[in-house]
């Protein structure tokens, strides 16, 4: 063998060593090492499955998030992690896990990083489900595509329903913040803390996450808004529906979280101890019907997160949120029955005697075509639109930082015969959790819609939104439109998202003031 090629043979070889060990393609975390997959997008590196906190079971069971146990050798981190203990509840989610299990706390890594020394942005994402169910694993939640706009998407799985949010005078006795109850929320906490020790071996910069969420996702983001402990953690913020404002989800008390934790107790005949050795299966089924949400509990929560951001002291960081223009209909949450002008007045003298008559102006029907309309928007703005409108304007008044608000309202394009539970799909607009798709770039993802180019095109902006934000603070870019900030002054402007994509002044504000005082009096623990 010559000289000239045995040196050219170690030219390569050293070459494909270093290759083989680019930041993007085998890591070093707290834990130990990995080693991504390649993605179909040409540049990015997926890593699947990361655990970021030691398995929640035995006596981790409804204890906070404790470090992560170190693995040795190299972790292929190739596939999805198990999803947390759920009831199948909602009939949209498609999971790629491998079932569910306690020991869930795991994490997804998609970077388009070259080398550690990039610093991109990143975007944790946070599924919705009402904190019961849900995971990081559905194709319409997969951050590959937006990984391709230049950020390092994250997404993560969270304890929900009894193991995420159950509260017991023992736990709050054995807590060193004398607190229990919401376990969900602090693995969201904690997972943030991990993408802040972890994710420069990514390519990611740490001093700029973003974080972003749907449905009680958005909840989360709003929450993590507010509890001291992660404010710090967070250089932007992303809602898509819901927040800890008003009724939904509204926030309860320690104590009665305790109590209801004792009367599930007593129920197993069962003490701490027994509830921790009962099989995860028979704790979930034994909770059927009980809810378990976040609550103030004094120290996630030090107070009511409305009185947190009327004070000021949340997150003051850029927040880009809004909600879908049809989120519920209305018989969900009104009469089931035909709607008509007069049961719409009687539902509403009902529903809201102290703001009756203010509530029968702003929602004002002379027919029964218009209180089918009022009904709608009713229904909307009780279940999300009102708390992400006070999330969103509280925010503009008390932060300081730059504010936006959208408004989606794309119809996704139904296939005949298709249904939204029980309701022809062909009849409602642009639905809660609709844009997930479009915000991902994942319209291929669910065949149960009959996609247009037109669909594209509005993904491609909300991609070109989103990732902006994260990138800058501010959504707009070169080619698109111009979205004006939210401001608590003058005229709010108001982003509307489908094909004709335009800002405009805020409308119906008079509707989000006549609720804001009715829940005012009505909805604090």
């Amino acid at each position: 063998m010559s000289i000239r090629f045995r040196t050219a043979l170690v030219s390569v070889l050293m070459f494909s060593a270093h290759a083989a060990n680019l930041p993007t393609d085998r890591v070093h975390v707290e834990g130990g090492t990995l080693e991504g997959v390649a993605g179909t997008k040409p540049g990015v590196r997926i890593f699947k499955g990361i655990p970021y906190a030691a398995p929640p079971v035995g006596e981790l069971r409804w204890a906070e998030p404790r470090p992560v146990v170190k693995w040795n050798g190299v972790r292929i981190a190739d596939h999805f992690g198990p999803r947390c203990m759920q009831a199948p509840i909602y009939n949209d989610m498609i999971f790629r896990d491998t079932g569910a299990s306690e020991d869930c706390l795991h994490l997804n890594v998609w970077t388009p990083a070259k080398s550690a020394s990039d610093r991109l942005p990143v975007m944790v994402w946070i599924h919705g489900g009402g904190f019961q169910a849900g995971a990081s694993s559905e194709p319409r939640q997969d951050g590959e595509v937006l990984a391709t706009k230049g950020v390092i998407v994250v997404s993560i799985n969270y304890r929900m329903g009894i193991f995420g949010f159950f509260a017991h005078p023992d736990l709050t006795k054995a807590s060193a913040h004398h607190a229990s109850g919401n376990y969900g929320l602090m693995d969201q906490w904690h997972a943030l803390r991990w993408v802040h020790q972890n994710i420069k071996a990514f390519g990611g910069d740490p001093n700029k996450v973003t974080i972003f969420g749907e449905s009680a996702g958005s909840f989360s983001v709003c929450a993590l808004m507010a509890s001291p402990l992660s404010r710090d953690l967070i250089a932007g913020a992303i809602g898509e529906s819901g927040a800890f404002f008003g009724p939904t989800l509204a926030a309860k008390t320690l104590t009665e979280a305790e109590e209801r934790g004792v009367k599930f107790a007593t129920a197993q005949s069962a003490d701490l101890a027994g509830l921790r050795a009962m099989p995860d299966d028979k704790i979930l089924a034994a909770s059927k019907g009980t809810a378990f949400n976040p609550i103030v509990d004094g120290y996630f929560f030090p107070t009511l997160p409305a009185d947190i951001f009327a004070a000021g002291k949340q997150s003051h960081v850029p927040l880009l949120a809004g909600w879908n223009s049809d989120e519920m209909p209305y018989p969900v949450l009104m009469a089931k029955d035909k709607m008509t002008a007069e049961r719409l007045a009687a539902q509403l003298r009902e529903k809201y005697p102290s703001e009756a008559a203010a509530m029968q102006a702003v929602y004002a029907a002379t027919s029964d075509e218009e209180a089918l309309t009022a009904a709608r928007e009713l229904s909307s703005d009780q279940f999300i639109g009102y708390s992400t409108w006070k999330w969103i304007d509280l925010q503009a008044r008390t932060s300081g930082k730059p504010v936006y608000r959208y408004s989606f309202t794309r119809v996704r394009p139904s296939k005949p015969g298709a249904k939204v539970g029980a309701v022809d799909a062909t009849k409602l607009g642009a639905v809660h959790a609709s844009e997930i798709e479009y915000v991902f770039g994942a319209l291929d993802s669910n065949k149960d819609y009959d996609w247009k180019p037109e669909d594209y095109k509005v993904s491609e902006l909300m991609q070109s939104y989103w990732t902006n934000f994260a990138k800058t603070g501010d959504p707009n870019g070169p080619g698109l439109p111009k979205w004006g900030a939210y401001t608590s002054k003058d005229a709010p402007q108001v982003m509307r998202l489908d094909v004709d994509a335009a800002s405009a002044a805020e409308t119906h504000r008079d509707r989000y003031e006549t609720l804001d005082r009715f829940y005012a009096k009505s909805t604090r623990p």
